[in-house]
């Protein structure tokens, strides 16, 4: 991700980002997409078309049918080999290539080079596997693991070196744990050899999606897209208290939208908005906390999301285009809520307008650069006109490459190419296009070894059961605590019903659900903790009659909410490296922007109307909808969620009291459960508070900090 480098700083009026500052925030980046080592010469050519050759590959496989058994495997072997050559085995070797990253690197090209040559006979011998197919088994599954840590942390491995343990000693495990256990050969045999452990579908969509969107948004990046998002966000809103902050949200949004990275959209945005922020006035953990928020959505936002939607279409065999239009309310709320939090601050502390210096107009910048918007919507328009997401993602990096052109200075070929200007191989090599095919596989990197190692975890739950085990302690303790919850409900009144207590025991299992991801999400990445808490936490949600795209969806949302929390809050502590803030302060600001939308996903497992947010599942549900009911929950919810921020805030049009504070906090809480009765509460007591604010009067505080 390129920093900006404007004399080794970055300055507005008095507030200045260092080089250091700027270079810490690009170490959270690294440590989410991998510090990977950087030559010159000869070697950096090899690796830069080792790199070009595999998007070319991919993209080819987009248009080509290419054998799931060959495609995946392929796949695979390019992202190891690129990993070992890239990415160094301590800190210590930065930048220098070893004798034993070239072993591996050859080791794990002969090892998918060994499945392809046996092809389908491979599969057959499955559950038989000869001593040599066992031991290119494990030696995949320890390359795997060594290359997930080299290319992100050493956490992930170690949780599927506890998956493998389970089941290999599973025998030895209490009860209700225990199953009879799986020698080397069978794991080997069901995880190697086959298409439903490692190759299996976290692997498929990373090698037939992730990469084609991840070499989609380098071409983006490459053009000038992220730059004009930015441009034109400060542009439009500007002239008022609150600008900054409004511009942050909307810049992360559409900045966040074709990059899918929290962390990269957090460091790009904030090196550009944070003197605003501080000018305006924000203080330091208040602005990284803004900042952090914003890059946060773009996991969330449309169309690319992050790469764990792609594994919610291939999980629950649906159209990537139906997981954008689920995420399309759920992501509107999340910035709402930010965008809320925002005009409370503006008002709550008296903020400054700031006028910005040297600047177009947003309307000027849109009539020159207004091919980058067809850029980012073109792939929803394909997938509108019935093309596949693969194919979609295809047409919509051709697109983005011919729009390019458009403006000199967003070509990815520069025109002086074209003219003879420059030199014809050179030239060509160090354009942007080529740039765009070397990123899109690097970009690729860190994911494709996460879904490998989410690959192995997932054939183990599959193998062992584990997924049902886990799923049936989870109803009985939500079933236990649901009884003492209709217990104290009648004691105070209420009737005993079967509903209530299938009400108290989703409510309980919808707790849980979230506390469990939260707490995967704590140690891994959000594409493995999606991953492991689908196989393993959402039957249960399913199982109490929650439609399955609601309950994956729920995970999802979860999963990314939980990099707010250390140790894997590298949105915040990216933040606070920019701002010269607080890290843990840093993240508890952010945890204030981000806090009404963790509410949201309860919306859309609690009750059948709750749907209602996910605009009912698809395209073919959203023809019998009924769109009073879509609205009603949508609007109850952004009035629950404003509750909440001004709740939360202690301040809606002026600083509340007491009682008015409790009173918005429960009618969020109200507001968010799609019950009538609960609205209606909730709206009385929301319209109980503005009459009692408008009642009044008081002053402003000071700046936010």
């Amino acid at each position: 991700m390129a920093m900006s480098d404007n004399n080794n700083a970055l300055a507005r009026d008095d507030v200045v980002i260092s080089e250091e500052a700027l270079k810490k925030a690009e170490e959270f980046i690294e440590e989410e997409e991998g510090a990977h080592n950087r030559y010159a010469g000869a070697l950096a050519v090899f690796l830069t078309a080792f790199a070009v050759v595999m998007s070319l590959f991919h993209l080819y496989a987009a248009v080509e049918i290419v054998p799931a058994y060959i495609l995946r495997p392929v796949h695979v072997a390019f992202a190891l080999a690129l990993v070992f050559l890239l990415f160094p085995a301590a800190p210590r070797f930065r930048h220098r290539l070893m004798w034993w990253d070239v072993i591996f690197a050859i080791v794990s090209i002969a090892i998918v080079a060994y499945i392809l040559y046996w092809g389908d006979e491979l599969g057959d011998r499955a559950t038989l596997p000869t001593v040599i197919d066992q031991v290119f088994g494990v030696a995949l599954i320890l390359l795997i693991l060594e290359g997930n840590r080299r290319s992100s942390t050493w956490i992930l491995p170690f949780v599927v070196m506890l998956f493998i343990a389970y089941a290999l000693f599973g025998p030895y495990l209490p009860p209700p744990w225990t199953h009879k256990g799986y020698e080397i050969s069978r794991l080997t045999g069901s995880l190697y050899m086959t298409l439903e452990g490692i190759f299996g579908v976290a692997v498929d969509v990373s090698s037939t999606l992730i990469i084609l969107f991840t070499i989609f948004g380098a071409f983006l990046q490459y053009s000038g897209a992220g730059k004009f998002f930015i441009d034109f966000s400060f542009s439009a809103m500007g002239g008022k208290p609150s600008s900054a902050g409004r511009a942050v949200v909307m810049g992360s949004f559409l900045l966040g939208g074709p990059s899918g990275s929290g962390v990269a959209t957090t460091v790009t945005l904030g090196s550009v908005a944070y003197p605003l922020l501080a000018k305006s006035g924000y203080g330091k953990e208040a602005a990284g906390g803004l900042l952090a928020a914003g890059g946060l959505g773009a996991i969330l936002s449309p169309p690319v999301l992050g790469a764990a939607a792609f594994l919610i279409a291939e999980f629950l065999k649906i159209s990537y285009l139906d997981v954008i239009l689920m995420a399309t309310i759920p992501t509107i709320l999340f910035y709402l809520a930010i965008f809320i939090m925002v005009e409370i601050d503006a008002r709550k502390f008296g903020m400054k307008t700031v006028v910005l210096e040297k600047h177009q107009r947003a309307l000027d910048l849109a009539k020159r650069y207004w091919f980058h918007f067809v850029s980012l919507v073109a792939i929803v328009v394909f997938m509108l006109l019935g093309y596949s997401p693969v194919l979609s993602v295809f047409w919509a990096t051709i697109v983005t490459f011919v729009l390019s052109f458009f403006q000199s200075d967003s070509a990815l070929i520069p025109y002086d190419w074209f003219r003879g200007r420059l030199p014809w191989i050179k030239g060509f090599w160090e354009s942007g296009f080529i740039k765009a095919l070397e990123g899109g596989s690097l970009g690729v990197l860190t994911v494709a070894m996460t879904c490998a190692s989410a690959g192995i975890i997932v054939g183990v739950v599959t193998l062992t059961g584990l997924g049902l085990k886990f799923s049936a302690i989870v109803l009985d303790y939500a079933d236990s605590g649901a009884q003492g919850l209709v217990g104290l409900w009648t004691m105070l009144g209420a009737a005993n019903t079967p509903a209530l207590l299938h009400d108290m025991k989703l409510l309980l299992t919808a707790v849980y659900t979230s506390l469990i991801v939260w707490i995967v999400g704590l140690a891994v990445p959000v594409t493995a903790s999606y991953i492991i808490c689908a196989v393993i936490a959402a039957p249960a949600m399913i199982k109490l009659g929650v439609p399955d795209f609601a309950a994956h969806m729920f995970i999802f949302y979860y999963a990314v909410l939980s990099e707010v929390s250390p140790p894997t809050a590298l949105s915040p502590f990216a933040a606070a490296a920019i701002t010269g803030g607080g890290p843990y302060r840093t993240t508890m600001q952010c945890w204030k922007y981000t806090a009404p939308a963790f509410l949201v996903p309860f919306m859309f497992v609690l009750d059948p109307s709750g749907i209602g947010l996910l605009l009912n599942g698809s395209f073919k549900n959203l023809a019998q909808a009924n769109w009073l009911s879509i609205a009603e929950v949508t609007v109850t919810a952004a009035i629950g969620i404003a509750a909440l921020a001004g709740g939360l805030q202690g301040w809606l049009f002026r600083k509340t009291t007491g009682s008015e504070r409790w009173m918005l906090i429960i009618a969020g809480l109200m507001l968010v459960y799609p019950r009538a009765l609960f609205d209606v509460i909730g709206l009385a007591l929301v319209v109980a508070v503005v009459v009692m604010q408008k009642l009044r009067h008081t002053g402003v505080q000071t700046a936010p900090g």
